[in-house]
């Protein structure tokens, strides 16, 4: 189970703003401050009004926690990067407080001490900006890049087809599984890439190592997909499977990670 802290880093910059987080599903909104949740369809009564969740969750924010402005300012230095005079600076000027009342808090002997801090804070933000770009750009770039691909050890051929990248793998899997990943295969791919997609997948069902007569294979392969003889025949061509002489046992093969040296 995700914790309060799960949920706030893994807000975008928007849910950050807000201080609440959209659930995948549209339906659920969770405060990234303590983890309350207000559930879309449900009316929440209050001092004998009643509001819909995302206005509910937005007042329950305002009343516990302050303001989603007062609770980024009171984290921690590692995590905002500003400083105590830096953070009662900005908590002064999103109040909208002129230089001179701004001057007197801080004990600042001159205006233009004011205007600096104004200055480095807009530098910030765009330096924050920028950084946010180079970071959003550096995963972009990882998704795409081929990563180490699980090879069988009984594929006689290793070439571009186990050059997969993680973006390639969830596409392919969503289409070929949209009851989710543990439900059946609506369709068994064409290309060769996908093919080893799925196919790598199917076998996550199995145990590596272990040795499997036909029938249990069968059951197994039934609930993926119909025509499951089929399956077990690319199972073995692709050398996820060893079939003994006889054709009566299957042993799982162990499977081994690409040498890219």
């Amino acid at each position: 189970m995700k914790t309060v802290k799960d949920l706030f880093w893994e807000s975008s910059l928007e849910e950050m703003k807000n201080g609440y987080k959209t659930e995948s599903s549209g339906n659920v909104f969770t405060c990234i401050f303590c983890g309350k949740q207000f559930e879309k369809g449900v009316v929440y009564p209050e001092n004998g009004v009643y509001y819909e969740a995302q206005k509910a969750i937005s007042r329950h924010i305002s009343q516990h926690h302050g303001s989603v402005l007062s609770q980024l300012l009171g984290m921690d230095k590692k995590y905002t990067g500003l400083t105590e005079l830096q953070k009662k600076l900005v908590d002064a000027f999103s109040k909208g407080r002129n230089d001179i009342s701004v001057l007197n808090d801080i004990g600042g002997k001159s205006a233009s001490t004011v205007r600096n801090h104004r200055f480095s804070l807009r530098e910030r933000e765009k330096q924050a900006k920028v950084f946010l770009a180079i970071m959003e750009l550096m995963n972009e770039a990882k998704a795409n890049l081929p990563v180490p691909v699980p090879v069988p050890a009984g594929a006689k051929m290793v070439d571009l087809r186990y050059d997969i990248t993680e973006e390639e793998t969830a596409k392919c899997l969503k289409t070929c599984f949209p009851q989710g990943l543990d439900g059946p295969m609506s369709e068994f791919p064409s290309r060769e890439k996908r093919k080893i997609i799925v196919l790598r997948h199917i076998m996550t069902r199995f145990e590596a190592g272990r040795i499997y007569s036909e029938s249990e294979i069968n059951l197994i392969l039934m609930k993926v997909w119909d025509d499951y003889v089929t399956l077990r025949r690319y199972l073995i061509e692709y050398g996820f499977m060893k079939r003994t002489a006889d054709g009566s046992k299957y042993k799982v093969r162990i499977i081994m990670e690409k040498n890219n040296g």
